[in-house]
This record gives C-alpha cells, sequence and structure tokens, in this order.
C-alpha cells in the first residue's frame, strides 16, 4: 500500500523526532509499503524518506515549484512530482496514498492532518488516519476536540475517523487495517461543511 506521511519540514525541532521519522521509514519499507511524502530532503520529511530507501522502500515527493525552486527537493525520490501549487500538492498525495499518517509537526502539518480528518468525517474516504505522538504533542489539541464535542461543535463520530498511538509498531496494526466505515448524520454534514 501506498503511506502518505505528514510531518515536520522545521529544522529547529529536538532530533528525537527526525530519529522517529527515520524510524517510520525504515519500518514503512519493511513492510514492503510505498512512501507518499511532501517531497523535501529537510527535518523529519528528508528523514522518513531516505530511511525508506535505505530500506529498500519506494518513495514518491510531491512538491510545489516554489518549493522546489528553494532547492529542497528530494530528487533523490523514486518519483518526484512537480505541481502548480500547494493545493494540486495536497490532491496528489491524496490520491496516491491508501492510508495517512501523521508524525509530530507544525502548522502544515496541522492543516494536513485537519483536511484527511474531516473528509474522513464526511465519508469522502474510507483511508485509515492515524497519529503517532510518542511525546503527547497532539494531546492539547485532543483536549481541544473533547472541548468542541463538550460544546455541541462536533459529535462522536470526530473520534471514530482516526486513532492516535504511541509506538511505530502500533501505527502500522492500524494502518493496515481496513478503516471503520464512517456515516455521518447530516448535522456532522452541516457542521462540517460550514466550517
Amino acid at each position: 500500500m501506498a503511506i502518505c506521511v505528514f510531518c515536520a519540514s522545521s529544522q529547529k525541532i529536538d532530533q528525537k523526532y527526525i530519529d522517529l521519522a527515520a524510524e517510520v521509514g525504515t519500518e514503512l519499507a519493511r513492510r514492503g509499503h510505498t512512501l507518499v511524502s511532501g517531497g523535501a530532503t529537510v527535518s523529519c520529511m528528508g528523514a522518513v524518506a531516505r530511511a525508506a530507501r535505505a530500506a529498500g522502500g519506494r518513495t514518491v515527493g510531491v512538491m510545489p515549484q516554489a518549493l522546489v525552486d528553494l532547492e529542497i527537493a528530494d530528487t533523490d525520490s523514486d518519483e518526484l512530482i512537480v505541481t502548480g501549487d500547494m493545493r494540486q500538492r495536497k490532491g496528489l498525495m491524496d490520491a496516491r496514498s491508501d492510508a495517512f499518517l501523521v508524525l509530530p509537526g507544525g502548522i502544515g502539518t496541522l492543516e494536513e492532518l485537519f483536511e484527511i480528518w474531516t473528509a474522513r468525517v464526511l465519508a469522502l474516504h474510507e483511508k485509515p488516519l492515524v497519529v503517532l505522538d510518542p511525546w503527547g504533542l497532539y494531546a492539547s489539541l485532543r483536549r481541544l476536540v473533547d472541548d468542541m464535542y463538550e460544546g455541541g461543535f462536533t459529535r462522536p463520530g470526530v473520534f471514530d475517523a482516526i486513532s492516535f498511538t504511541t509506538t511505530v509498531e502500533e501505527a502500522f496494526h492500524l494502518l493496515e487495517r481496513p478503516a471503520r466505515p464512517i456515516t455521518p448524520s447530516p448535522e456532522e454534514v452541516g457542521e462540517s461543511a460550514a466550517g
């Protein structure tokens, strides 16, 4: 299967996050999967791709021309797709992937997470979505969504559409099993569509 990994491209993060990305890339390849990523050579994004290739895996990078021009494109990718903009990039990453794994990251990673999560809640896809969070970076996000639920802004189905874990092994176990079908209520569709 092709697994899209969303993760940090920031170079000012603790080495443990880069090591986690490399561990994910190695395990992804060991299991015979293809990596789909944002196609950068830097930080976690570069680490996951290099590790996947070093372990014999195939990598597909998707990057807008503006970032290619900054000379951070992973030209060692087995396939590097250059897009016109970020929206096209995300659309191609989604279309080329059978599952999504979110590692610790910044606002770009959050944007990707929320777009895939929302589409899953709306039953626009049935691809597994897993957040690997060994050190609790996303704990406050989970509390925020809990608070949204308590306030009536979300329904319980929001958590049926996503899995959280702290280990690489469990993350791949969750990615490799069929996703639970989601049937959104009319209220959920209205809330998500309205933002």
